[in-house]
């Protein structure tokens, strides 16, 4: 008897079992321990290769999938090969009698995870019996797990586009955002109300994906219109402006601007899930200027930096975001 063979094994296969629970089914979890470590690692090393490029990071999000998927199945495989190399008379050949050796073992365990098995070796005892067993029945659920999550993942990262296309659609800054959707003197802001219900609506629901799936935050898209990294900047700089940069009663529905500030807020809520910091600076104010050439009524730049200085940590929170997806404040010019 090997006693830290199986020792070993054990320990890899209940951090391997936590870690696909704690990240697939736990909706408030994040990433397990282990995989969220390796979606940093990869994130990290592709920016740091590619100097940044876009083209280079779009792969970040699925090779983080292929990579998290392969290191469950890696884990358990050794996890169980381990368990088995425990006790050297454990499985033995059906040809020859003799006991499995090293390769031996990892082919049992390899055929074992994923069908019936196919007869060269066979367990020895009734405990190995029940660890061949088990060693199935891990196999298939967790890989299964695993595909139903790489499936929804890659649902929610096709929403997280719409979203951001939405947003750039009505503006690729706040101002232009903002402008865009002044109707005039007499009109003002009365076509907002539908299109922001439906994009506070949208970002609640990319919020509680990002919590579900903080994997979501390195999926990188080539092009800047597409990305919520600078879609949600964009949008709350433009709620900003509609609260602190208008005089009273001037602005849009403010039960409207409230609400949808607060999906905003549950947005960055999900950045300690992925591992993302707030920045060091603040980035810099909006514009008012751009307004004031299309006649919209705004406050002096002075009140409004004013306004912005009680709002500095949650600017420099969507800074972040924009510096951890490679991105730059502002994010898109006009």
């Amino acid at each position: 008897m090997q006693p830290l063979f199986l020792l070993a094994g054990l320990v890899l296969l209940v951090a391997t079992t936590v870690d696909i629970i704690w990240t697939t089914l736990w909706v408030d979890g994040g990433s397990g321990p282990l995989s969220g470590r390796l979606t940093t690692l990869v994130w990290h090393g592709l920016r740091r290769v590619s100097s940044d490029r876009s083209r280079v990071l779009s792969i970040a999000g699925p090779l983080i999938l292929v990579l998290t998927l392969v290191m469950w199945i890696g884990l358990l495989w050794l996890g169980w090969t381990l368990v088995f190399a425990s006790s050297p008379i454990a499985l033995v050949s059906t040809r020859t009698g003799a006991p499995a050796d090293w390769p031996g073992r990892f082919y049992y365990v390899a055929y074992t995870m994923f069908t019936d098995g196919n007869g060269d070796y066979t367990p020895t005892r009734d405990v190995w019996e029940i660890a061949s067993s088990f060693t199935t029945a891990t196999g298939m659920a967790y890989v299964t797990l695993g595909i139903s999550y790489i499936i929804a993942v890659i649902g929610a990262v096709s929403e997280k586009r719409s979203f951001a296309s939405d947003v750039t659609g009505l503006g690729e800054r706040s101002e232009a955002f903002v402008r865009t959707s002044w109707a005039g003197e007499d009109e003002r802001f009365r076509g907002l109300e539908l299109p922001l219900e439906s994009l506070s609506s949208d970002l609640s629901l990319l919020a509680d994906q990002h919590k579900s799936y903080p994997i979501l935050h390195y999926y990188h898209s080539e092009r800047g219109k597409r990305a919520s990294a600078m879609a949600v900047p964009i949008m709350d700089e433009a709620l900003t402006i509609y609260e602190y940069g208008m005089p009273d009663d001037e602005g849009p529905n403010q039960t409207l601007v409230t609400d949808a500030r607060s999906s905003v807020q549950s947005y960055l809520d999900t950045l300690d899930t992925a591992f993302i910091d707030p920045a060091d600076e603040v980035p810099p104010e909006p514009d008012l200027d751009r307004l004031r050439e299309d006649g919209i009524p705004t406050v002096s730049d002075e009140a409004f930096a004013d306004a912005l200085e009680d709002h500095t940590e949650r600017r420099r929170k969507l800074l972040g975001i924009v510096k951890a997806d490679a991105w730059h404040w502002p994010p898109v010019e006009d």
